[in-house]
């Protein structure tokens, strides 16, 4: 075997081994730090220099794209002015691995004169950083990986971990589920999956629509001259509610079988009666698989009295990438 895979190998391992070591020492006050997060009215803002820094940034941003609100203070930007940003109500999540560094123990005393609690993540509860919490997360001593242990490795490793578990148990907390994410994400693969149908069905002129009683040729019309073509039309009764659906392969089957003049056979007699339908809460998700069970393209949309509201056509859905 190459060393140089034995050797990452070790370094990995190493990392595992504090992750592991973080995982043994949470407690009691995990639990605390969840209730302060959880009970705060302000925002958790978040603050380390160096490595300890970007784990913090990352920190922030899971919180705030799981409900909670949240910021990060780089250290010596908040003794030049930035301490503004933070405001009675907040909470500050400390990231030092020694506890003593510099720029975040100049910006302690100005943050508790504000009120805000602070929240360490730090190797011990005895560090400078520790004593000015109100509240310490151990990650335990650590030894970084890599040639003499100089780079920041397996502890930002350990305080991400620990990062992501408060950050996480947090939002089980809030009952923050996939639809608030979604929210929250939507231009990712999570939030086109939990798109609403009524967020992408075809509306007004796009959405092919004929009244009880027209012709063939004239559903035939409709669709040909609907924006996009979708290739069906639903019919509907004098009051909008959906009594059946017509499709271009209905249309070749009748052809098929002998169809008389289109000008003359009537719309009712020829479609889909009483047809399966979909509301506008179904996720974009489910109707994809609804399409494909069914083997068919196109849904009408109704509302809970059966009122027509739209079109789910399944290129709209293959057009987001879902499925």
């Amino acid at each position: 075997m190459d060393p140089r895979i034995e050797r990452a190998r070790e370094i990995v391992e190493r990392e595992a081994m504090a992750v592991r070591q973080v995982a043994d020492r949470l407690g009691e006050p995990f639990c605390q730090a969840l209730d302060m997060i959880l009970g705060l009215p302000g925002r958790v803002v978040t603050s380390g220099m160096g490595k300890a820094g970007f784990i913090a940034q990352k920190v922030s941003a899971t919180l705030a794209s799981t409900g909670t609100p949240s910021i990060f203070l780089h250290p010596a930007e908040a003794i030049h002015g930035d301490l503004g940003r933070v405001e009675e109500g907040d909470l500050l999540l400390a990231f030092s691995k020694s506890g003593e560094t510099g720029e975040l123990l100049e910006m302690l005393p100005h943050v508790k004169a504000a009120s805000v609690p602070v929240v360490g993540i730090t190797q011990e509860a005895t560090s400078t950083l520790g004593k000015h919490c109100a509240l310490v997360l151990e990650i335990g001593k650590i030894d970084e990986a890599g040639l003499d242990g100089l780079a920041p490795s397996a502890s930002t490793t350990a305080m991400l971990a620990l990062g992501d578990a408060l950050s996480l148990v947090v939002q089980e907390g809030r009952k923050f589920g996939p639809e608030e994410f979604a929210r929250f994400h939507p231009g990712g693969d999570l939030g086109r999956r939990l798109m609403r149908v009524g967020e992408l069905m075809r509306q007004g002129d796009h959405n092919p629509t004929i009244e009880s009683g027209a012709t063939v040729l004239e559903a035939i019309e409709v669709m040909t001259r609907t924006p996009g073509r979708p290739g069906a039309t639903s019919v509907v009764d004098s009051s909008g509610c959906l009594l059946g659906f017509f499709t271009d392969g209905d249309l070749r089957r009748l052809i098929e079988k002998g169809l008389a003049n289109p000008r003359e056979s009537r719309i009712d007699d020829v479609m889909t009666a009483n047809p399966r339908s979909i509301t506008t809460e179904m996720f974009a998700l489910e109707a994809l698989a609804l399409l494909h069970q069914l083997k068919i393209d196109q849904l009408p949309v109704v509302d809970g009295d059966d009122r027509l509201l739209g079109l789910l056509d399944v290129q709209d859905l293959l057009n987001l990438k879902i499925g």
